[in-house]
């Protein structure tokens, strides 16, 4: 689906491509002889259990974590590569052990987010606020929000950055029923143009994905 506010996404990625890609730490390969092609406009879900290594592949994908073999190219739309130094300007992620500015509110932390990575131009920081059910703790600061209500400010600041690459890593932690629901209508309305890597093991969080990458057929 395709909406007025998916057609501001400014995109210079294309696609992604692991090849042979493996991760190890001291003697234990977390995952090794990886194939994967990740295209932008499509959906991916990496799963597996509790400590398999699924964060540890997302990480490799953003380019803040380095292969111990392998390679991984990121691709523009003329075919060249984006050097991973800069692969950072071209995605957003969300995580559980990615802090939040807790003595901002949740306008301020969108506003400081801003300035390093530019949000969608369709909807301003009042209206997102309202979209994802925060209208009334504008002048709140985080600190005093519950895990939720800081769990819906952590997506919002990575679905609505103008960026191609979404990457959410157990995106719905500490979410009721409403917030799933709202994910769903974020990811609906917003990311259907983006290239979407979604790190989980419930498969409410990535049901809408095209492909399924299976973190333990990488352990040998």
């Amino acid at each position: 689906m395709t909406t007025a506010a998916n057609s501001s996404i400014s995109t210079k990625l294309d696609k992604i491509v692991l090849t042979n890609a493996g991760k190890r730490f001291n003697r234990e390969w977390i995952y090794r002889h990886c194939h994967i092609e990740l295209s932008v406009g499509s959906a991916y879900a990496i799963t597996g259990p509790n400590g398999s290594g699924k964060s540890t592949l997302l990480q490799a994908i953003a380019g803040s974590m380095q292969l111990s073999e392998g390679a991984i190219v990121w691709n523009d739309q003329q075919g060249s590569n984006i050097d991973d130094e800069q692969i950072y300007k071209e995605l957003a992620i969300a995580a559980p052990y990615l802090e939040l500015i807790e003595e901002m509110t949740a306008k301020e932390f969108l506003e400081f987010h801003e300035q390093f990575k530019p949000l969608i131009a369709t909807v301003t920081i009042d209206e997102i606020l309202s979209i994802i059910g925060l209208e009334k703790a504008v002048d709140k600061q985080i600190r005093y929000f519950s895990s939720g209500m800081k769990q819906r400010v952590k997506l919002a600041q990575a679905i609505f950055s103008d960026v191609p690459l979404l990457l959410l890593d157990e995106p719905c932690t500490n979410l009721d029923a409403s917030g799933y629901a709202l994910y769903h209508s974020l990811i609906k309305n917003y990311c259907m143009q983006k290239l979407i890597v979604v790190s989980s093991n419930d498969e409410q969080e990535f049901n809408f994905c095209d492909q399924v990458v299976k973190i333990m057929d990488y352990k040998k």
